[in-house]
């Protein structure tokens, strides 16, 4: 019995151009259930709002105007600039998973998405921008190369990875049962926590400081993550002592890290 699959193509045709961008509203194949975001941007930033709505509302605009006035030719002067046309903007829902991307790979592009609050999010960016959700209640995966990431008032569980920029989150509630992970190479992670929250906490910086506001309970024997003999011939015995601090909170839960080489570490007590 063959099952068919609804897909909906929304390519630059189709869309609205509004001050050099395009818009696009994507009707959700099952707007009762939740829907799964993927964001994709070679340059660029990802700009995610959470809202009272049951289709997913996406927006482009590129930065070509401003790139192009930066690098225009000298034999170009007296001359007028022919605009390239949008960001190539494309989008695909297939069962409540919306795919979007851009045509974009040497011109940064900015996204706008609008959501459904329970929505899941898998967003990714590499260059010349930041990644800030707001509002969101999911499961949310977010990975920022050369930018800082910004989580204001969600929910659910969150991974979060930025290699060169700080991560700040605000979580309003937490999903008992998932693990998290903040992470980043080169800057500061500032993480706010409901009050109530339990957890088992791993936080390490190389070349910072580690902050808390919560009564976080030591485990004083979890530094020694290496304890073995070598080859008998050898007869070498090595022990290794991590740098970073591992305890619960509220009596333990799920395990949340918090891992920078070069920053600070802020665990917040929500109000």
């Amino acid at each position: 019995m063959l099952r068919t699959i609804g897909i909906a193509l929304f390519s630059v045709g189709v869309l609205l151009a509004q001050g050099g961008g395009e818009k696009t509203t994507v009707p959700l194949h099952d707007p009762s259930r939740p829907a799964r975001i993927e964001a994709h941007l070679m340059s660029g930033s990802i700009i995610v709002h959470g809202a009272d709505v049951k289709d997913v509302i996406v927006e482009a605009r590129s930065r070509r105007g401003e790139e192009s006035r930066e690098r225009r030719p000298a034999r170009a002067d007296g001359m007028k600039r022919l605009d390239l046309g949008g960001t190539g903007l494309e989008v695909v829902e297939d069962n409540n998973v919306v795919h979007i991307k851009t045509g974009s790979w040497t011109t940064p592009s900015d996204l706008v998405i609008t959501v459904p609050r329970h929505s899941s999010l898998e967003l990714k960016a590499i260059n010349d921008g930041n990644i800030e959700v707001q509002d969101v209640d999911g499961e949310i995966d977010v990975n920022d190369l050369n930018g800082k990431i910004v989580l204001q008032n969600v929910g659910g569980s969150v991974v979060a990875h930025a290699l060169n920029g700080e991560i700040l989150a605000t979580l309003n509630h937490v999903d008992p049962s998932k693990p998290m992970s903040f992470s980043t190479m080169n800057g500061n992670i500032d993480v706010t926590l409901p009050q109530t929250v339990r957890a088992n906490v791993l936080m390490k910086t190389d070349n910072g400081e580690i902050y808390s506001d919560f009564d976080v309970k030591l485990d004083s024997g979890a530094s020694r993550v290496q304890n073995e003999r070598g080859d008998s011939h050898e007869g070498r015995y090595h022990v290794r002592f991590d740098r970073g601090v591992r305890g619960t909170i509220n009596g333990g839960g799920p395990e949340f890290q918090f891992t920078s080489f070069n920053g600070q570490i802020f665990l917040r007590k929500g109000k």
